[in-house]
């Protein structure tokens, strides 16, 4: 169910400060600088940056009724960059269906649990800012993994990706929390991405290039473990 706008807790700072910064500026180029097409060009410049931090700071105010065993939130905002099968050495030892979701300036950047289970591990890898849409990205730029056991569907691996411009992961859920679908997991400040890790066996309900909405899209159904 979508609700009423509302400004992510992470962004109610930064938005003071820029709204402070920005009204002084133009408060002094109405005094000193009046009638002239820079004031006015900087004035429309300043709504249409605060407009556009705004958005980006926004918090969806979505959420999901019941535990929804064996679906796949998308944890994010954004454009499906990246469905394939992949080697997943590092936790899970085997082999995947990855899901990348690549966040614009232009998507809201809260990010959200994607299955309801048991957080088994949490770390912070610190890295590369390469641009957030390029594959090597999931691996050499600083990320968050999340490992998160579900009730009868196998472990899921969830990793928050800084990109070229963003400088702070922010990781809400801890190791050993118990967690449900479509609750806060954290932010990442400026362009980013989710990876998502999926059995093989999965059934997969989006594709490339497909805009998703956090606890709106369902990316996959899982299979039950035999």
């Amino acid at each position: 169910m979508i609700k009423k706008f509302k400004v992510h807790k992470e962004g109610k700072t930064p938005l003071t400060r820029i709204f402070a910064v920005l009204l002084l500026i133009n408060l002094i180029n109405f005094i000193f600088l009046t009638d002239t097409c820079f004031t006015t060009i900087f004035f429309f410049t300043s709504v249409l940056v605060f407009g556009l931090t705004l958005n980006f700071y926004r918090s969806p105010d979505r959420t999901y009724k019941g535990d929804l065993h064996g679906l796949v939130n998308a944890p994010t905002d954004g454009r499906i960059v990246t469905i394939e099968k992949v080697l997943e050495n590092e936790f899970l030892h085997d082999e995947r269906i990855k899901i990348s979701i690549f966040m614009s300036l232009f998507n809201a950047h809260a990010n959200w649990v994607p299955v309801t289970g048991k957080v088994i591990h949490q770390s912070h890898v610190d890295g590369n800012f390469h641009a957030a849409f390029l594959p090597k990205s999931s691996t050499e730029n600083e990320h968050s993994n999340i490992l998160i056991e579900t009730p009868e569907y196998g472990t899921i691996l969830t990793k928050q990706i800084a990109g070229a411009m963003a400088r702070r992961i922010i990781t809400y859920i801890k190791e050993g929390q118990d967690v449900h679908i479509g609750s806060p997991l954290g932010f990442i400040k400026l362009g980013s991405r989710m990876d998502i890790y999926l059995p093989l066996d999965s059934e997969v309900m989006v594709e490339i290039g497909e805009e998703v909405r956090a606890n709106v899209t369902f990316l996959a159904r899982l299979n039950k473990l035999t």
